[in-house]
């Protein structure tokens, strides 16, 4: 075993299916280095995707339950880690390092860490968002699926608003980061959207901002307005959060605009269709497509089927309403795996990994 703390800690969350690949440079070490102590860095790499007590993990690892208890209870409120009940007390366990550790940072984030996490995301974060299936996947703005198409809740950005109990908004880290390293973007930063089944369990976060639900459905239409696409995790139960995103800051979507992975994030079941009869080949949806799927032909806007995630952006954009999103042939629709357990094997398999050292 490396006697380096952050190696230790690199490793282990690289056995996790989201993956944290090393680099020849050492970028990540530079990174986990900026967030943990050493001392936080070696509990840090005991730790697994299952909750422990502190008696649990002492009895496992070693060392006082009471010592333990502290130390946990101190990463855990800086978003190094998470904390769960585990019967009667809580337990603490291992977060990917995205989304994950790094989304938890959003209020601590200041120009170092931006850069550090740049360097990193420049030279290896491309390997990560190669694997399948992605972490993310596109659900499209409701108002723009065509009448009578159906619908699945977990494919609607309305219905997981519907279905939850207690609605938030916090600060896009995404923007903040790109701000920071002096690349900003036009976007709102203020539209990353969380959900819990517990009814005001934001209302007094310091970190997120509590919604009421119509709130939150205002929200999901700036966003769009915005010109900012729906993304969430790529499971289809289970959903807790909705990120706004832009091909310009988003670390999930920058691996299509700027690292040519047109399969880093997973498409919608839709895809796009004009009307030729109403298009007037104003242009006003070419300018809003941040994947570069729509071009203006002689008569009317043309569409590249290939390159459409199906997120609806530009139909709101069309003053004429010659754009509507109609669902894929079955064949060409990929399933969300059910459950975040079902995309964990998959992706661990996908990667060669074993995740029974870390359940």
């Amino acid at each position: 075993m490396t006697e380096n703390p952050y190696k230790q800690l690199a490793q282990r969350l690289d056995t996790l299916p989201n993956g944290f690949p090393a680099t020849p440079s050492g970028s990540e070490l530079r990174l986990l280095a900026k967030l943990y102590s050493p001392e936080e860095a070696a509990l840090t790499a005991c730790l697994r995707l299952t909750a422990e007590t502190p008696a649990q993990l002492a009895a496992r690892i070693g060392g006082d339950p009471g010592e333990l208890r502290q130390q946990l209870k101190g990463m855990a409120r800086r978003g190094l880690i998470t904390a769960e009940r585990v019967g009667n007390e809580l337990g603490y366990r291992l977060l990917p390092f995205v989304v994950g550790i790094y989304e938890m940072q959003v209020d601590t984030l200041d120009a170092e860490l931006a850069r550090l996490f740049e360097d990193y995301f420049q030279e290896a974060y491309s390997q990560a968002m190669a694997i399948q299936p992605p972490v993310h996947r596109v659900i499209p703005v409701n108002e723009t699926v065509r009448i009578g198409m159906e619908i699945r809740p977990f494919e609607s950005a309305a219905e997981i608003v519907h279905n939850a109990k207690a609605w938030g908004m916090l600060d896009c880290i995404c923007r903040k980061q790109k701000a920071l390293i002096g690349q900003p973007c036009k976007h709102p930063a203020d539209l990353c959207m969380t959900f819990s089944d517990t009814p005001g369990a934001f209302d007094h976060n310091p970190t997120i901002r509590a919604l009421t639900y119509d709130e939150s459905l205002a929200a999901l239409r700036r966003a769009a307005e915005a010109g900012l696409v729906h993304s969430v995790s790529n499971n289809q139960r289970g959903l807790w959060y909705i990120c706004n995103c832009c091909t310009c800051s988003c670390g999930v979507l920058r691996g299509i605009a700027e690292m040519g992975l047109a399969n880093a994030v997973a498409r919608s079941a839709f895809v796009n269709r004009v009307d030729e009869t109403r298009c007037n080949t104003c242009g006003s949806c070419v300018e809003m497509c941040q994947f570069d799927a729509l071009a203006m032909g002689m008569m009317a806007v043309e569409i590249n089927e290939i390159r459409c995630v199906g997120c609806g952006v530009c139909v709101i954009a069309c003053p004429e309403g010659a754009l509507t999103l109609v669902r894929r042939p079955e064949d060409e629709i990929l399933p969300p795996p059910e459950t975040d357990t079902a995309w964990r094997e998959a992706r661990a398999k996908a990667r060669g990994v074993d995740l029974s050292d870390v359940l």
